[in-house]
């Protein structure tokens, strides 16, 4: 049998401030490659370019990625501010959207980062564009210098920042196999409120959602906060995540 093949949603880039572009960041396409077996697919974040009921009778599942602009605060009924920008409007239109159809579908879903949040806003959740803002909440940015310069080690803003507890016998625990995991931290947005049928499994030490399911999703439907893409090919916890997703979405395959 062929490799399963796995949608993985672009973000919109204007390279040298001119040409305007759809980029993925390689190590998601390899954490699909090389741990979940599936050959990655990229398709564009603009409406107008992807049909939705095509890529879903093409793909045997979807990663909506991290990136680094936020979800639009008017898709969850609040008010933009430039101090929370770069938006990518094209990304959130197909994205959300995206969210249902394959919930509905049954096609494999796995969202990291932004593409965790996408999938709670997608059914009805709120956002907040600074967790840190929240009184008792911790940074969840990535690590900067004293000058405000991102950290240049990957492996210093990468690296497990706080605990993640479980629901007991919950999706995320039988997964791993344990409550409590340590996990990586770069984001700003975070739920604010979770959506009508998504179900927190996974709270940092500071209350800050970190894992979610989709109540009643026939199959895989599955976000985190962190960013799982990273090391999925040394940490046992990424890993396991790739793992169950390809799993997912070679049953997907066959059922195709």
């Amino acid at each position: 049998m062929s490799r399963p093949v796995v949608g993985v949603i672009g973000n919109t880039y204007v390279v040298e401030n001119r040409f305007p572009a759809q980029l993925v960041g390689e190590r998601n396409l390899r954490a699909l490659a090389e741990v979940a077996g599936a050959l990655p697919m990229m398709f564009a974040a603009s409406p107008d370019i992807t049909d939705m009921t095509a890529l879903l009778d093409v793909v045997d599942g979807v990663l909506l990625t991290g990136a680094r602009a936020n979800v639009h605060p008017g898709r969850f009924g609040s008010e933009p501010d430039a101090r929370h920008e770069p938006y990518d409007d094209g990304r959130d239109a197909v994205a959300l959207t995206l969210c249902q159809a394959c919930v509905d579908r049954g096609v494999p879903i796995f969202g990291i980062c932004r593409g965790f949040q996408e999938m709670n806003v997608a059914f009805g959740g709120s956002l907040h564009p600074e967790i840190r803002e929240i009184p008792g909440r911790m940074n969840h940015r990535m690590p900067r210098l004293p000058t405000g310069e991102i950290h240049p080690d990957p492996e210093v803003v990468f690296a497990d920042r706080h605990d993640v507890a479980l629901t007991p016998g919950g999706t995320f625990a039988t997964l791993f196999g344990t409550d409590r995991i340590r996990v990586n931290s770069l984001h700003g947005q975070g739920i604010l409120e979770p959506g009508q049928r998504v179900v927190v499994e996974g709270v940092a030490e500071d209350g800050t959602a970190e894992a979610i399911h989709i109540a009643g999703a026939p199959g895989f439907a599955l976000g985190v906060q962190w960013h799982a893409e990273y090391d999925p090919q040394r940490n046992p916890i990424n890993r396991a995540l790739f793992t169950a997703f390809g799993e997912a979405v070679r049953a997907h395959q066959r059922r195709r």
